[in-house]
């Protein structure tokens, strides 16, 4: 039986990615030997999109997209701030809930959002 999802950022700069997500975003790490950090994360959920959306955008079929889910917006915006985290823009309403983006080392832009709905039990 499936137990959970294992997600991976690929990057340039792995050590201060691992800094990044243990110091700004204060994920519980786990050293499984010469400083390679594995993360416990909060609850996951998993969309599966079309790679052609309604307005015509085409994102290439195989492509992930990891975002991180809050239930106040503008709080967590405001203590990933206070943290150093630097964020791309302000939040947005692209139609599944309030969305802003921000910056993690090695070039990774990632989504931070707050959701419009809620998840049934399945």
């Amino acid at each position: 039986m499936i137990t959970g999802v294992h997600t991976m950022l690929y990057t340039s700069e792995p050590e201060a990615l691992r800094a990044f997500l243990r110091d700004k975003l204060g994920f519980a790490a786990t050293d499984v030997g010469d400083g390679w950090l594995v993360f416990a994360l909060p609850g996951a959920e998993m969309g599966c999109h079309p790679s052609e959306s309604q307005s015509g955008q085409v994102i290439p079929s195989g492509t992930h997209q990891i975002s991180f889910m809050c239930d106040d917006i503008e709080a967590t915006v405001a203590e990933l701030k206070a943290r150093g985290v630097q964020f791309t823009g302000g939040i947005e309403d692209p139609g599944y809930g309030l969305a802003t983006h921000f910056e993690a080392p090695g070039g990774l832009v990632l989504e931070l959002y707050q959701p419009s709905y809620e998840l049934g039990t399945g």
